[in-house]
Order: C-alpha cells, then sequence, then structure tokens
C-alpha cells in the first residue's frame, strides 16, 4: 500500500517515519518470532510450548484461566511462513506511525493493545456462543490463533477515520480513499467468513480481523463520547465561577469586563 498526499493534493508520499511506540512493537514481535519461536521452541525445545501457553485457545482461557492469552497471541506469529510477521509489521508501520504522531505514544500503545485483547475477547464470546447454538466448531475453540491481525485492522479502522480523505493504492494497484478501503476490506472479511465459514479456513481467522474492526469502533466511539462528557462537565463547572465585574469609573469607554 502507498500512501499519497492528504486532500490538497495527490502528491505521493516517500518517506513514512520509524516512530518510538511503532519501534518498539515492532522489536519485541520480531524478536519473539526469531529468539522465542524459531529458536527456543523449533530447534532448543523442539516442542510447541509457547504456543500452548500463549496462542490464543477460547478452551484454555475459559476452562484452564489461560487468562493471558488474549494478551499474549498477538506477539506470536507463524513460523511456517515469514510473509505472516513480515505483513503485519509493515501494516503496524505504515498504519501505526502516523497515528502515534497523532495521538501521542501512549495513547496509541493503548489503542492498539485495546484492539488486540478486544478482538481475543469477542472471538473467544462468538465462538462458545456459536458452538453452544450450533454444536458445530468444536474444534475451534481448540484451534490456536496467533498473530498481531486484530490489533492491525484496529489500526486500520483509525487510519481510515482520521486520514479518511486521503488517497492509498488498494493492492499497490487501485486509487481510492482511506476510508474507502477500509470499508471495502471490512466487506472482503464479511463475505469471506459468510462464503467459507467461520472456522478460518485456509489458516487466517477471518472473525480475528472483524473482531479488530468492531473493537476500535467501540474504544473509539466510548472514548470520544466520554472525552465530550469531560469536557462539558468541566465547562459547567468552570461557568458556574464565572464572575462580571463592572467597574463602569476606571474602565471609562472601554466598556465592562469579564474574569474567570
Amino acid at each position: 500500500m502507498r500512501l499519497m498526499g492528504y486532500r490538497g493534493g495527490p502528491q505521493i508520499q516517500s518517506m513514512i517515519p520509524l516512530t518510538s511506540m511503532v519501534k518498539k512493537l515492532m522489536i519485541a514481535n520480531v524478536a519473539i518470532w526469531v529468539l522465542l519461536q524459531v529458536i527456543l521452541e523449533g530447534f532448543i525445545l523442539d516442542k510447541p510450548y509457547l504456543s500452548y501457553y500463549f496462542s490464543l485457545s477460547p478452551m484454555r482461557v475459559v476452562e484452564d484461566y489461560f487468562i493471558w492469552q488474549p494478551f499474549t497471541y498477538m506477539f506470536l506469529h507463524s513460523t511456517s511462513s515469514l510473509w505472516h510477521l513480515i505483513f503485519n509489521m509493515l501494516m503496524l508501520w505504515w498504519l501505526g506511525a502516523e497515528l502515534e504522531m497523532r495521538w501521542g505514544s501512549r495513547f496509541f500503545l493503548l489503542y492498539y493493545l485495546v484492539c488486540g485483547v478486544g478482538a481475543a475477547f469477542f472471538y473467544i464470546i462468538f465462538v462458545f456462543g456459536f458452538s453452544f447454538v450450533t454444536g458445530r466448531m468444536i474444534g475451534l475453540l481448540e484451534a490456536p490463533v496467533i498473530g498481531a491481525s486484530g490489533a492491525i485492522f484496529g489500526l486500520m479502522l483509525a487510519y481510515g477515520i482520521i486520514f479518511g480523505e486521503r488517497i492509498v493504492y488498494f493492492m499497490f494497484l487501485f486509487a481510492m480513499k482511506a476510508k474507502y478501503m477500509v470499508m471495502l476490506l471490512g466487506a472482503i472479511e464479511i463475505f469471506t467468513i459468510m462464503t467459507s465459514g467461520v472456522d478460518g479456513r485456509g489458516g487466517v481467522s477471518n472473525l480475528a480481523h472483524v473482531f479488530g474492526l468492531l473493537s476500535g469502533f467501540l474504544f473509539l466511539t466510548g472514548w470520544t463520547r466520554w472525552q465530550r462528557r469531560k469536557s462539558q462537565k468541566s465547562g459547567q463547572r468552570w461557568g458556574r465561577k464565572l464572575k462580571l465585574v463592572v467597574n463602569n469609573e476606571d474602565d471609562g469607554e472601554r466598556g465592562p469586563k469579564y474574569w474567570n
């Protein structure tokens, strides 16, 4: 995906900065993949201990109380396909850098983690609910989910909202506004679930992607309303403290003054 200019024109943005928190997240993901998954788990231990304890398995979260898995799963990636890690890190860089510059590192990290963890919790609830209602997907209750894609799709939603009018190249070929790209990708994920099933055929958890979008939307909506309510309460509180001071003798033609 190549990024182009803002509303003012279609100039190509040739440099995307590597911001502080994005860099730290990328280093953490790559280090965990290389040192722990490939070397420790793959060569030294030769058993999938990390995957068992730290990937997202709905059954283990509920029955074995592996309550850390909705957090840890987003830092693990497939060892059978390097592209899984590369694609997620590129998307983290392309989408996250500008969001971090707009929001600041602390709020960016909060949003990233909320989207990843939120996607995991919605995934667990949906899988158990669907399995209970239909009697299907028993295997999916135990199948592990890994990867930062849920959090990445949350970043994609925020990018489409904040930089919605920016022109991007979808699949490096089709120019469109960022907000339409997000809508298109969300529709593709939903259509894939409807046509291929909710069991993540092909090794891709489309459910986690959709729930990453949902988590980002709910968080941004709730945060905006909370900040707006705080602002209104603050304005009302200060409004009650306002005093009108009129000094007609000294002010002359300058008129009355308003003091806080």
